[in-house]
Formats: structure tokens, sequence, C-alpha cells
């Protein structure tokens, strides 16, 4: 159980490191594919800025984690999936749904529930 466990959050670290990668390097393309478009240099900027560092500290507590078999760090990206995925919600709520709105949605659940696992599962260093 472990070691699937760790094989899917260094993968799922991986595919969140070129996300954020992705959008460091190129925001406009990146921002298109999360229905995200900059209308100038400042929302160029928040995208580059904002996007890259939800995803890079995402990616890189999850890889650090799982190569450490740490199961508290885990619980950084927990948090970040977890309240994006809290925020879909209420835009649900407040804006209504789109054409394939729970694509997203699934991939962070799936994201916070293989994290919660793992934390629990996974060892926590003693101090």
């Amino acid at each position: 159980m472990r070691i699937i466990l760790t094989a899917l959050i260094f993968v799922g670290g991986l595919f969140f490191l070129v996300t954020g990668m992705g959008f460091l390097a190129d925001p406009v393309n990146s921002g298109e594919t999360f229905g995200l478009r900059a209308i100038d240099a400042d929302g160029l900027a928040t995208m580059r800025a904002d996007m890259t560092a939800f995803f890079v500290i995402a990616a890189v507590c999850m890889l650090v984690g799982a190569w450490r078999r740490n199961g508290d760090i885990l619980l950084v990206p927990a948090g970040l999936f977890g309240v994006a995925l809290i925020g879909r919600f209420v835009s649900i709520a407040a804006d209504g749904t789109e054409p394939g709105f729970w694509m997203p949605m699934v991939i962070e659940a799936v994201t916070v529930i293989v994290l919660l696992v793992a934390s629990r599962a996974l060892p926590h260093p003693t101090t």
C-alpha cells in the first residue's frame, strides 16, 4: 500500500511540477487550458506568479514527501488542493457550471484523498 501511494504521489507531483513550470514559461497557453485569459502584463504576471507558486509548491511538497516517505509534508498540498476544491464548489453555487467543470474537481478530490490517506500511512518524523 505504501509503495502504491508513494508512486501515485510522485507521479502526481511530477505532473503538477510540469503544470507549474508551464505557467512560468508560457502563461498564455497554460492559462487557456484553465480558462484563464490575461488582458495585460499585470494579468500575465499574476498568472506566472500565483499559478506557478500554487502548482510548484504543491509539487515540491508531494515529491519531497514521497521521496522521504514523510506524511507530515503531504498535508501542505492536501490543504492547497482542498481549498481549491472548496473554491470550485462555491463557484458552482455562485456562477453555475460550464461543460467539463467536473474534471478539475475530480483531479483535486482524488489528489486530496490520496494525500490524506498517504499522510496517515506514511511515517511521521519525530523531533
